[in-house]
């Protein structure tokens, strides 16, 4: 640290400067002290709370967790699980290429039984899970939209996407095999409530925008979405392994 100090004064400036120096030394041997003790105490408490991480596959998609045991009847986990799947297949008689798109994050509490792997599972899921769907080339081929007869011209691309409730609750079971409490497998199986689906469908061919053939695709709206109903309890098989610090 330099000073400047006018000469008139500079005995006195020396001692508060020595005096300065000496406090703050003080002070960031406490700071330091603290410092390790505050360390000390978050590494005891997380060589005592059993933590965990692991990889996952399944229904969900792929994923990673992390998991916390306060206690040994309960543990919490935290998670992320993502995959998209591409297919296609036929809707209403019209030929659609399909992307699943799987993307949640979840926090789960885990209620485990004495002397045994089993436990019961409840838990919360941020549910980005989407069905993304666009009609097929038809080579000039008519569509059938809601009944009614058009044009490839006339519907240019059908697009839809299935989307379901932000928030989605989970229940469970699973079983949790451990190796001398480092290395284990866990298996998963629940319902994942993902609540009724909302589907979007629009057309960028010529009739997009007559009145007629919006009702026709508000009718081919409706049964892709009575279709897809299903989805609402979506479910959910896992297999996973985890590492216990």
């Amino acid at each position: 640290m330099h000073r400047t100090v006018a000469p008139v004064t500079r005995g006195y400036a020396q001692a508060c400067y020595l005096t300065s120096g000496r406090i703050e030394e003080i002070m960031d041997n406490a700071t330091f002290k603290a410092t390790l003790v505050a360390l000390a105490l978050c590494a005891s408490g997380a060589a005592n709370a059993d933590l965990g991480v692991g990889i996952k596959g399944g229904t969900l998609g792929f994923g990673l967790e992390g998991r916390w045991r306060p206690i040994p009847w309960l543990d919490m986990r935290i998670g992320i699980n993502r995959f998209d799947y591409d297919n296609t297949g036929t809707q209403a008689g019209i030929d659609y290429d399909a992307t699943l798109s799987l993307d949640t994050l979840y926090l789960t509490g885990n209620f485990r039984f004495p002397l045994s792997p089993f436990r019961i599972t409840v838990g919360a899921f941020s549910n980005g899970n989407e069905l993304q769907m666009s009609s097929q080339d038809t080579g000039g081929a008519d569509f059938d939209i809601g009944g009614a007869t058009y044009s490839s011209s006339d519907v240019g691309t059908l697009k839809s996407v299935t989307s379901f409730a932000n928030t989605a609750p989970y229940l469970g079971v699973g079983f949790d095999f451990e190796i001398f409490g480092k290395a284990g497998i866990n298996l998963d199986f629940g319902v994942l409530w993902q609540g009724s689906p909302t589907v979007t469908m629009e057309a960028d061919g010529l009739a997009a925008n007559v009145p007629a053939f919006q009702d026709a695709l508000e009718l081919e709206r409706l049964e892709l979405e009575n279709t897809v109903s299903d989805y609402k309890a979506w479910p959910v098989i896992s297999l996973g392994v985890v590492y216990n610090f």
